[in-house]
């Protein structure tokens, strides 16, 4: 054999042994992920979500790409907004609170996996937990479940005369059974609701002075979509009007908010990260269960307590999970 011969097998040989991840980078199209919330840019939760991502190993323009869409409020923004991730071809939309109606809506193809919802099945996103089928699962914070403790853990703290507020913007998807197991809670435990709703930010005032005007004791947020955009004006006008209030998450009661009780909506979106992981790596939504929390926490500012000149009863200081002395 010729020497020029065995050059060239040589070189033929070096062009096998090239393995994909040698390749350049541009050559190869990156997995991406399209991101649509409710909320604002800057929303902690999607913060979160990134920083999931990245503990998984992901390395954001470099081994995943991410398009973000949020509708700073506006629900009526978000089927546009969606119809632009999908037309983007993202792999995979990860939907924040009330923004999985509008991602449902629009495509029955791209796997939606639900970051936290209030309810899932009896909103009618999924047919089942245990067995989504479609392109939807995710995590469920379990708002309609949790409706009656919520009720009763304000009432007996703080109603002595058994009138519960209840703040909530009735635009909102999870807002009706809510409502509903709200009611039916209320006449367990004989008290009168007095519904306070809000459909925008300049509505908030109003809602807070007619709750004073009626004698409310306490007030229940529901805590979807619009109250997580507006907690901070919800938790300074509850302790401006001299009300105690209690939240569906912790986040509030860290920003000054009197008490809450329910999920770490953190763990939910760590979770829906490594749902988006599976998803990209070859599972199917469908296959994979819509889960719900296991654990749910009591916290208790006792700071804003003091402020507002509340005791907490004792018996919810023996159970709360968290209590923000300072």
């Amino acid at each position: 054999m010729r020497i020029g011969s065995m050059g060239g097998f040589a070189c033929w040989l070096a062009v096998l042994a090239i393995t994909p991840a040698a390749l350049p980078q541009t050559a190869q199209r990156l997995p991406s992920v399209g991101i649509l919330n409710y909320d604002a840019a800057q929303d902690v939760r999607v913060n979160q979500f990134r920083d999931a991502l990245g503990e998984l190993g992901y390395v954001e323009g470099k081994s995943l790409a991410i398009t973000h869409r949020w509708a700073d409020g506006a629900l009526d923004r978000l089927p546009e907004l969606a119809a632009e991730l999908v037309a983007s071809k993202v792999d995979v939309i990860i939907a924040l609170g009330p923004a999985v109606w509008a991602a449902k809506r629009t495509t029955t193809s791209v796997p939606i996996v639900i970051a936290f919802s209030g309810d899932p099945v009896g909103d009618g996103v999924v047919p089942s937990l245990a067995r989504p089928g479609g392109n939807i699962t995710g995590f469920s914070y379990m708002s309609t479940e949790l409706a009656a403790k919520r009720l009763e853990l304000i009432t007996r703290a703080f109603a002595k005369n058994n009138r519960v507020g209840v703040l909530y913007n009735p635009l909102e998807p999870a807002t009706r059974l809510e409502m509903r197991e709200t009611e039916s809670a209320a006449r367990t435990l004989n008290v009168a609701l007095h519904k306070l709703a809000v459909r925008n930010a300049d509505e908030l005032e109003q809602a807070f002075a007619t709750a004073v005007s009626e004698r409310t004791d306490a007030l229940l947020v529901f805590t979807h979509g619009f109250a997580v955009l507006n907690r901070t004006r919800i938790i300074g006008m509850a302790a401006r009007y001299g009300l105690p209030t209690l939240y569906g998450w912790r986040d509030f009661v860290d920003g000054g908010g009197l008490m809450s009780y329910g999920p770490d909506i953190h763990v939910l979106v760590r979770q829906a990260a490594s749902y988006v992981d599976r998803i990209l790596r070859g599972s199917l939504p469908g296959d994979l269960p819509v889960q719900r929390p296991t654990r749910f926490d009591l916290s208790i500012n006792l700071k804003t307590a003091k402020a507002l000149g509340l005791k907490i009863p004792e018996s919810l200081m023996i159970r709360a999970d968290r209590i923000i002395e300072e």
